[in-house]
């Protein structure tokens, strides 16, 4: 078998075998296949698709060429959620204490962010202290004793989705509904849960700009994810704006105290509400209208931040600052952008509101790039708000007043101001599940 043969096979629109698939993705993972056959082979890929068929069969090479995580020790179903990314995706910190605070064990292993989209570990790493590499027993006996552990990814966990990753990102094929769906799949097969919740989000901010494409997206990892013996669901929901207010790590954590307190914003509130309530229905907690319940009830009653306290503490953090967020370090420097015309936000580009707080310092480029955890955006009106000329759009935080004037031109790049109040799109589009569509 030669890869040259199987680049030029899906390069004329052939169906590759389970075979050639796994001789390609073990060479390449191996090093004895060069970045620029699997970069033509990639190409291939995005232009010609994959079936469905190849898509699994690609997922689960890529899941079992690295560690293979049992999570049998941990006592209980397990519930697993991922998100493709966005601006101010906070979500994870306010869900999964939601869910444990009702019962249902979090063994949860979390990304860094890069570029515009943030990292739920950076979020937890800007409380003091707070460690995301724990040992396998230390994450076990944590899920065990509390029901909730998020750590920081293995390198080991689909180590093919690594390399594969790191070579789409430079060539142009990242966005290929088959290759997205067997990245995702196969940390989320390797990492062990029973059951996974997928949120798929769509818009500016987001790898799906369109429904139609988010939906296929969710339909084939939940296909992949229910032939493998996980019980999976999916929700279409919004990126046109980001979650909240708050963009920046700490400001992130936060905004996540308020929600957890009862009093954060009503949208972000909502899509965590139902979040987990689908991850509680996954578990097999009941239907979905009393799965919600349960979920608004840990709100209402306080054991969801406490649940939260009780990660934050297990892992080493600082939980006086969740107790008054006030206490997190503030940045040294502010400065507020105003609307220059009265109108309405028609529009407000989630990727540059993004890559404005990456230029204040709340995100990074490159993987080795430090994080300012005080840095970051508070936004005042949002899209479909009314403005008038000289109110408050947003306010900077940094503490380097240098950095505030491109990050305000990124910012302005994406902002209309126009005379009439644009439809604004549902917080959540869509669910999916192995029996079908539910559109909302």
């Amino acid at each position: 078998m030669r890869i040259y043969d199987i680049i030029a096979k899906k390069r004329d629109g052939g169906v590759l075998t389970q075979p050639e698939i796994a001789f390609a993705v073990e060479g390449y993972v191996r090093g004895d296949i060069p970045d620029y056959q699997m970069s033509a082979l990639l190409m291939a890929i995005y232009l010609r698709g994959m079936t469905d068929r190849e898509t699994a069969e690609l997922t689960e090479v890529m899941a079992k060429s690295g560690d293979m995580v049992d999570l049998s020790a941990i006592a209980g179903v397990k519930v697993d959620k991922h998100s493709t990314g966005g601006v101010g995706d906070k979500t994870t910190l306010i869900m999964a204490p939601m869910v444990a605070a009702c019962g249902v064990k979090i063994a949860k292993m979390s990304g860094r962010g890069l570029g515009h989209t943030g990292g739920t570990v950076d979020k937890m790493e800007a409380v003091p202290g707070t460690r995301t590499a724990l040992t396998q027993a230390e994450f076990f006996a944590q899920v065990n004793q509390i029901g909730i552990s998020v750590i920081g990814q293995s390198g080991q966990i689909a180590a093919a989705d690594k390399k594969l990753y790191a070579l789409r990102d430079v060539t142009a094929t990242v966005g290929c509904i088959p290759l997205i769906a067997s990245s995702i799949m196969s940390k989320k097969l390797a990492a062990g849960s029973d059951a996974i919740l997928l949120d798929v989000t769509m818009g500016d901010g987001a790898f799906m700009k369109t429904l139609d494409d988010a939906l296929e997206l969710a339909r084939l990892m939940v296909a992949i994810g229910t032939a493998h013996g996980r019980q999976v669901a999916a929700l279409i929901t919004d990126m046109d704006t980001p979650l909240g207010q708050n963009i920046g790590n700490a400001m992130e954590v936060a905004e996540c105290v308020a929600v957890l307190k009862g009093h954060g914003p009503a949208d972000l509130t909502e899509v965590c509400v139902q979040l987990a309530a689908n991850m509680l229905w996954l578990a097999g907690r009941g239907e979905l209208a009393a799965c919600r319940a349960m979920a608004e009830q840990t709100l209402a009653d306080g054991t969801a931040f406490l649940k939260c306290c009780q990660l934050f503490a297990a892992q080493g953090g600082d939980i006086s600052v969740l107790k008054d967020p006030k206490t997190f370090k503030q940045a040294a420097y502010r400065y507020e952008l105003t609307a220059k015309t009265d109108g309405f936000i028609m529009k407000n580009d989630v990727e540059k509101i993004g890559n404005a707080s990456v230029l204040l310092g709340a995100g990074r480029l490159k993987k080795e790039d430090g994080i300012d955890f005080s840095a970051g955006i508070t936004m005042h009106k949002k899209l479909g708000d009314r403005v008038q000329s000289g109110d408050a759009i947003c306010t900077f935080y940094a503490n380097d007043p240098a950095l505030f004037p491109a990050a305000e031109q990124m910012y302005r790049d994406g902002l209309v101001i126009g005379p009439e109040k644009p439809v604004l799109p549902p917080l959540v589009y869509a669910r999916v599940t192995k029996d079908g569509v539910e559109r909302f």
